[in-house]
């Protein structure tokens, strides 16, 4: 084993992301996020920080997701 890898610290799930971050996993640009989707998320403010959990990107996913799929129907 080498010296890096007895270093290395557990990896720990992110439960929340900023803007940026948001958009990346989603897979849009941080003006799509801000202009289209924003509004409709729960967002964490603390301080001068945004955050989104990403449980809130998972049931925003889902429900776009339920909604498209009605009006496909």
């Amino acid at each position: 084993m080498s010296a890096t890898a007895a270093k290395r610290e557990p990896v720990v799930p992110r439960l929340a992301l900023s803007p940026d971050e948001a958009a990346a996993a989603l897979g849009v640009s941080r003006d799509f996020l801000d202009e289209h989707l924003a509004s409709e998320l729960r967002w964490i403010r603390r301080g001068r920080r945004r955050f989104v959990a990403v449980a809130e990107l998972e049931r925003w996913l889902a429900s776009s997701a339920a909604r498209t799929l009605e009006r496909a129907q």
